[in-house]
């Protein structure tokens, strides 16, 4: 409730400031030249779509299988090249939280803090325990333990073959925050997420000991409003590099083993990035995707013309980066230049999380709880 209340606290906030203006509308999609050829293979429903919650369903490909997770609780194994249904679960659970698997293992977590695990094989429930605080990114399913990020700035470390807690950090946020919560992500044996407070966070996958801490976007400003700092994006690693980004702060590359900062610039995202060879890709608060170089961050393009449209974060295709908006469209972008490419319609809902690529398929899951492949040729 007090996540609720907050985000309900900004939104009022924003519209004061609009009175009877739009603020920022977002830009009207344009005819450009297609040099890119993209067919729809399949849709899927998983029904159960919220999308005033902003719920972080998304999709997880593991091998030939897409697992997927609706808000109605259903949970699906579906078959990548065709969308046919392997398995369906009903879990009974208000999920608000993408599926996260292996390939034996798939678990999913609601909006009452429940985490629920599965057969990857046939979707049987393995067990289902209740952690304290909501939750609203895919849990991380490693190797000895699934690992959970709540609302209320926790990270929980559940054993596989039961769920009970190994072991728990935590970091205290402020008051008013974003709605979403970064992913947790495994590198090597050290577990990486972003937090509320502006900080990255290296833990022990063993014992859940925090080995450092790092605040890559301090809050700064006056109010709440201007002190808003999340990193609600999941960070990302290459060899010995961390690269994470924050709301009304920075984007930055860490040393994975110490957390210190090698390089710093000021850019705002609470929908993240992706990284591909030496090139960073980012989708920031204002709608822009901007491509960097990883080892210095210097700037290479920025495409302007899908500002304010609700963007995800981008995915890499090939040589196109894709990235999903607020009415549902998928926008394909040239990696070299940042010129639009193509662009179809997934459905007429937004697409909150990053597309999830496959060799040359892209599926995403917009607020709907619609499932959709497409495969883009040149």
């Amino acid at each position: 409730m007090r996540r609720l209340a907050a985000c309900a606290a900004l939104l009022l906030a924003l519209a004061a400031c609009s009175k009877d203006k739009e603020v920022n509308p977002p830009a009207e999609l344009v005819d450009f030249k297609q040099t890119l050829a993209v067919e729809r293979l399949w849709d899927a429903s998983l029904g159960g779509g919220e999308a005033a919650l902003r719920l972080g369903l998304g999709a997880t490909v593991v091998g030939d299988r897409v697992y997927a997770a609706g808000h109605g609780g259903e949970v699906a194994a579906l078959a990548l090249a065709n969308g046919k249904t392997i398995w369906q679960a009903k879990t009974k659970a208000p999920l608000s939280a993408s599926a996260g698997a292996d390939a034996t293992l798939v678990a999913v977590g609601s909006s009452e803090g429940e985490v629920i695990a599965l057969s990857a094989d046939s979707g049987g429930i393995l067990w289902r325990v209740r952690v304290r605080g909501e939750l609203l990114s895919a849990p991380l399913v490693a190797p000895t333990a699934v690992v959970v990020r709540t609302v209320d700035g926790r990270l929980v470390a559940l054993a596989r073959d039961d769920g009970h807690e190994l072991w728990s950090a935590e970091q205290q946020i402020p008051r008013l925050t974003l709605r979403g919560i970064a992913a947790p992500v495994l590198a090597g044996d050290v577990v990486l997420c972003g937090f509320d407070n502006g900080k990255v966070v290296g833990a022990s996958l063993r014992d859940g000991s925090v080995l450092w801490e790092t605040p890559v976007a301090p809050p700064r400003g006056r109010t709440e409003l201007e002190r808003l700092s999340d990193i609600d994006s999941r960070v990302e690693v290459s060899g010995d590099n961390v690269f994470a980004v924050g709301f009304q702060g920075r984007i930055a590359m860490l040393a994975l083993d110490t957390g210190q900062i090698w390089w710093s610039r000021d850019l705002s995202s609470y929908r993240g990035l992706a990284l591909e060879g030496d090139h960073l890709y980012i989708s920031t608060a204002e709608g822009d995707v901007v491509s960097m170089e990883s080892r210095a961050g210097g700037e290479t393009w920025r495409q302007k013309a899908l500002a304010y449209r609700g963007l995800s974060a981008p995915a890499v295709l090939g040589n196109h980066i894709v990235v999903a908006d607020f009415e549902g469209y998928l926008h394909f972008l040239d990696k070299a230049t940042g010129a639009i490419a193509a662009r179809v319609k997934s459905g007429g809902k937004r697409v909150s999380n990053p597309p999830v690529i496959a060799g040359d398929i892209v599926v995403v899951v917009n607020d709907d709880g619609r499932v959709s492949a497409f495969r883009a040729k040149a």
